[in-house]
């Protein structure tokens, strides 16, 4: 298969992964779960991107699929003081993706990111490679080489 966004940005930067693909169910709506099932990988190694409005503007949060995205520390982490679930259609728009297909990386339009420390946990962490059925595994420095990303205490 051709590669995607994400697979072109980390390729041209230099930056290594590894391609995991797997058979995706259209029934299935917990994507992350679903990739770590498929994948044989702990849950908290796989990570989901999720975009919110911080005052205004775009922020990405990259949170393990195992909790959930804490708006009030995204919103504090990008220098907000508000944060609200971006709209799908408009996530969608603004990176290119699908929702269950959304990479932090090679996104259509830059956005501030922001990485949930744990990641750092990991040698290695897991996160959509822009479609479903697709995920990149890369070390957890590379994600945030390759999206810019800060890291703080986003999860809950």
């Amino acid at each position: 298969m051709p590669g995607t966004p994400a697979t072109v940005a980390l390729t041209a930067a230099g930056i290594p992964f590894t391609e995991h693909a797997y058979l995706h169910d259209p029934a299935v709506t917990d994507f992350g779960r679903e990739a770590a099932d498929a994948l044989g990988v702990e849950p908290d190694r796989v990570f989901k991107t999720l975009l919110a409005d911080v005052d205004g503007r775009l922020v990405v949060g990259i949170v393990p699929v195992t909790g959930k995205l804490d708006l009030k520390a995204l919103a504090a982490a990008a220098g907000g003081k508000r944060a609200v679930m971006a709209d799908a259609a408009l996530a969608e728009r603004r990176t290119g993706y699908v929702v269950g297909g959304i990479s932090p990386i090679g996104q259509k339009t830059t956005h501030p990111t922001v990485l949930d420390e744990t990641a750092e946990l990991w040698d290695t962490v897991f996160v959509s490679g822009g479609r479903r059925g697709l995920d990149l595994e890369l070390a957890p420095a590379d994600l945030v080489r390759a999206t810019s990303a800060i890291l703080a205490d986003i999860a809950r």
